[in-house]
C-alpha cells in the first residue's frame, strides 16, 4: 500500500524475519549506512540513552553535490512495532513500523515533511524554498524503496 502526497510518503515490503529481528536492525542507527542511499553513517550523541525515546543521534548524509549532518531525536521505540525519529527534533519525521504478515513481517517506512520543516526551509532558502523542498521530497521518494530492499536483504540473511 503506497500513500503519497506533497509532503508525506510511505511504502511497505514483506520481510522473511521476525518483527523483533527487523526492529533490532532498523533501531541500530549505527548500521544505517548499510541500507540508506543518502545517510552514510549515524552515531548516538549519548550512548547511555541509545535507542530510547528522547535519545538524540547525528547522521552524516552524502550526495554527489553536497555533504551535511543532521541531529535527530527518537520519538518512538517499541521493539517489534515501531522505531521513529524527528530530524532537528521537529522538521521531518522518519519511521519504520512492523506488523505481522503471513510469512514474516510487513515493514513500512514512512517520511513526512512537517510544518516546522517547511517553515524552516522558507526562512533558510527564501524564494528557492519550493525547489529545495521538492528536491528533498524526490530524495525521500527515491530512497525509501531502495532502503526497504536493502533492509529486507540484510534481515533475511540473519540466522533465525
Amino acid at each position: 500500500m503506497n500513500q503519497i502526497s506533497t509532503r508525506q510518503y510511505q511504502e511497505s515490503v514483506t520481510v522473511q524475519a521476525s518483527a523483533e529481528t527487523v526492529y533490532d536492525l532498523v533501531a541500530d542507527i549505527t548500521r544505517t549506512g548499510e541500507w540508506s542511499p543518502v545517510c552514510t553513517s549515524c552515531w548516538w550523541d549519548d550512548e547511555d540513552s541509545a535507542g530510547q525515546v528522547g535519545a538524540w543521534f547525528t547522521g552524516r548524509n552524502e550526495l554527489p553535490h553536497r555533504t551535511w549532518e543532521t541531529r535527530s531525536q527518537v520519538v518512538a521505540a517499541e521493539r517489534g512495532r515501531e522505531f521513529a525519529w524527528l530530524v532537528g527534533g521537529k522538521f521531518v519525521r522518519w519511521g519504520f513500523t512492523m506488523a505481522p504478515a503471513d510469512t514474516g513481517t510487513m515493514l513500512t517506512e514512512s517520511w513526512e515533511f512537517l510544518p516546522d520543516g517547511i517553515a524552516m526551509f522558507k526562512e533558510k532558502f527564501g524564494d528557492d524554498a519550493p525547489a529545495q523542498i521538492a528536491d528533498r521530497t524526490e530524495q525521500a521518494l527515491d530512497g525509501i524503496p531502495k532502503t526497504l530492499a536493502a533492509i529486507k536483504r540484510i534481515a533475511e540473511s540473519i540466522p533465525a
